[in-house]
């Protein structure tokens, strides 16, 4: 993959924190349009990955280069950069408790500085439309919505400026199985309609299938496996074989001969 084929790149990442080293010599190519899932076993450094590529902690060695832009080297520049062209669900929807569903998804629009309040108020309710809530969750505060419902606002303040790519950190955590499938199906369908790049951290291997397009396996400080959910199933590395071929592997995907059907 050509570095102008890929939106997000890194370069020989290595994290550490003190004498504990997360990351060792880490690359990766994600390509504009794709959906990309990151998963690992709890401390494996998804989030810390995560982090490195929305300009929230810079890698202890390597470069981590987004739309681009080489983060970490420009000052503010890349701050700029982020904020215009990619938007971020957190885990717990990342609302501000003390504003409305409507100002929260408003805010990024009124940052930039260049729309007047009616045009805002449009775009509002255009993105709120885009994730399924009526016009009327606008007028609510993030404390009187159910989990499905924060996790939808917080996704229309994420597309609030029609991002180029979209990051999404454990986007069905907290969800029961019928608000997981419906949320999946919303991101399903906008990333049909919209095109963005996707890129999410998620230890549900449920959203796998439907959601991207090929998966990386932490382990080991590494990149353990790296491919289409059929090949990495097939890969021998034993902490992949534990997350896919486990208990719960087999119950979410089946026995191995029947991987291809999934």
């Amino acid at each position: 993959m050509r570095a102008d084929e890929a939106a997000v790149r890194l370069e020989h990442v290595h994290t550490r924190y003190g004498e504990t080293v997360v990351h060792e010599d880490v690359s990766l190519a994600i390509a504009r349009g794709e959906r990309l899932g990151i998963v690992g076993g709890s401390g494996s450094g998804k989030s810390t990955l995560l982090r490195q590529m929305i300009g929230l902690q810079p890698p202890s060695a390597g470069r981590v280069i987004v739309l681009g832009e080489v983060l970490y080297e420009d000052g503010a520049r890349h701050v700029e950069m982020l904020r215009n062209r990619c938007g971020v669900l957190f885990q717990a929807g990342g609302l501000f408790t003390d504003l409305s569903v409507y100002d929260n998804v408003a805010l990024p629009l009124r940052e930039l500085g260049a729309l007047d309040e009616t045009l805002i108020r449009e775009l509002v309710h255009l993105k709120l439309r885009l994730v399924g809530l009526e016009r009327r969750v606008g007028a609510l505060m993030p404390y009187e919505l159910s989990g499905g419902m924060v996790k939808r606002a917080g996704l229309a303040r994420a597309l609030a400026l029609e991002p180029e790519l979209l990051f999404l950190d454990e986007p069905t955590s907290g969800l029961d199985p019928i608000g997981s499938d419906n949320f999946i199906r919303v991101l399903q369908r906008l990333h049909e309609d919209l095109g963005f790049t996707l890129v999410l951290v998620t230890h549900d291997l449920l959203t796998l299938p439907t959601l991207c397009d090929r998966i990386a396996v932490l382990a080991d400080r590494r990149i353990g496996a790296l491919g289409t959910l059929e090949e990495v199933m097939a890969s021998e590395h034993p902490t992949v074989r534990a997350l896919f071929h486990g208990p719960r592997g087999r119950r979410i995907f089946g026995r191995d001969e029947e991987v291809q059907h999934v």
